[in-house]
């Protein structure tokens, strides 16, 4: 009986030994959990979600030593978006990234608890996501991905400076796409040109749209629009096929072949939003009073293939000005 008896002693002492010695010590860093949201597959989108996570990462929030990523996709779908935020919510992560205004306002819906960063979202305010840009007044913050359309049309009027007709093509159910050709239509009665639309709804109906626009257009605008740029190639085998160039709102799409932009970068825009997510893990901000913030530098990118495929001579005033 007494050997039985030390021998249970001793078993329950190691067992309990290597518990505590497994389990969290005191000045053991803080693990968090971050759930990242993105609406779909593209290059834009890709870039801000990397941007989030190296800036995390330099400001000591690194994946596999104190945080965990777990990151979905939405596949360009709503409520994919709204299952994979409520499988978040479950989990009781401790902040939400949602990339893109639909992933967002499908984040959004779900928890009003949990701090959310945005990014890639045009207008958050007319999104429904904060009160406003300077004090959210909600769990919600970030950066927006409002495009210079000023800036884009003025580029637009350098290197085609006899153009009348302007094609854009747009998600007709996407707010974000909705304010931007707004904005573009408000730039191009100043301007003198006459803005003709081509709405969509879906990737599969982009290029059937921008064949709508040949003969009808001097050149092609794309707003930052998720559906659009997803098939941004089939805009390129229409502009080239047709020598119709394209002006769009964000960078990524000048490697895919369109001319000339001033753009947004998205991976600083991702980045700018990780600096913002590491001041909330911390303690040292709440979203709702603080500001959402836009990208504060904007670049001249253009593709000098794309000019030689569409026989466009650009000015050198705009090469001049170009960024590599």
């Amino acid at each position: 009986m007494r050997k039985t008896a030390l021998v249970l002693f001793l078993a329950v002492f190691f067992a309990s030994f290597i518990l505590v010695g497994c389990g969290p010590q005191e000045g053991d860093p803080q693990s968090y959990r971050i759930g990242i949201v993105q609406h779909a597959v593209h290059d834009a989108l890709d870039d801000a979600r990397e941007g989030f996570i190296e800036a995390l990462a330099e400001e000591g929030f690194v994946e596999g030593e104190n945080i965990v990523i777990d990151i979905q996709n939405a596949q360009g779908e709503i409520t994919t978006a709204s299952t994979i935020a409520e499988g978040f919510v479950a989990d009781g992560v401790d902040l939400i990234l949602a990339i893109a205004t639909p992933s967002a306002q499908a984040t959004y819906n779900v928890t009003k608890e949990i701090p959310i960063v945005i990014t890639a979202v045009t207008d958050p305010v007319v999104a429904g996501l904060a009160n406003s840009l300077e004090k959210p007044g909600t769990n919600v913050t970030g950066t927006h991905d409002m495009n210079p359309i000023g800036e884009q049309i003025d580029l637009l009027r350098e290197i085609f400076p006899e153009a009348t007709n302007v094609g854009v093509i747009f998600n007709s159910s996407e707010e974000n796409s909705l304010v931007q050709v707004e904005l573009l239509e408000e730039k191009a009665a100043h301007e003198g040109l006459n803005i003709v639309k081509a709405p969509i709804t879906a990737t599969g109906e982009v290029s059937t749209a921008a064949e709508s626009l040949v003969g009808k257009v001097d050149v092609i605008y794309i707003p930052t629009d998720n559906t659009v740029v997803e098939a941004i190639a089939s805009v390129i085998a229409v502009s080239e096929e047709h020598r119709i160039p394209v002006i769009p709102g964000e960078e990524s799409c000048i490697d895919k072949g369109s001319l000339a932009t001033v753009g947004i970068n998205y991976f600083k825009l991702g980045y700018q939003t990780g600096k913002m997510a590491a001041k909330i893990l911390r303690g040292e901000a709440e979203p709702a009073t603080m500001p959402i913030e836009g990208q504060s530098e904007y670049r001249v990118v253009i593709n000098t293939d794309a000019a030689e495929k569409l026989g466009v001579e650009l000015p050198q005033s705009v090469i001049e000005r170009a960024e590599d």
